[in-house]
């Protein structure tokens, strides 16, 4: 698995999970349930995670979406 987007813009994520639902590309949102633990302020960043062999459709759906300035660095 590949992060690939770290953020706490709850919209962000939902647009997100919206494209990679209807591209059928599997991801996993991680640190969502963190709310418990910091009070429900929405400070700490949620992780969007890709498994290694969708990242590259998954970085190219997010740049022409609009949304290439979210992504993460790429890691060898």
């Amino acid at each position: 698995m590949r992060e690939i987007v770290r953020t706490n813009d709850p919209v962000l994520i939902s647009a997100i999970e919206a494209l990679f639902s209807g591209a059928h590309i599997p991801y996993m949102v991680l640190d969502q349930n963190m709310s418990v633990m910091e009070g429900s302020i929405g400070m700490l960043p949620r992780r969007i995670l890709v498994g290694d062999e969708a990242e590259e459709e998954a970085r190219r759906l997010l740049t022409d979406a609009g949304l290439g300035k979210e992504l993460r660095p790429q890691t060898p």
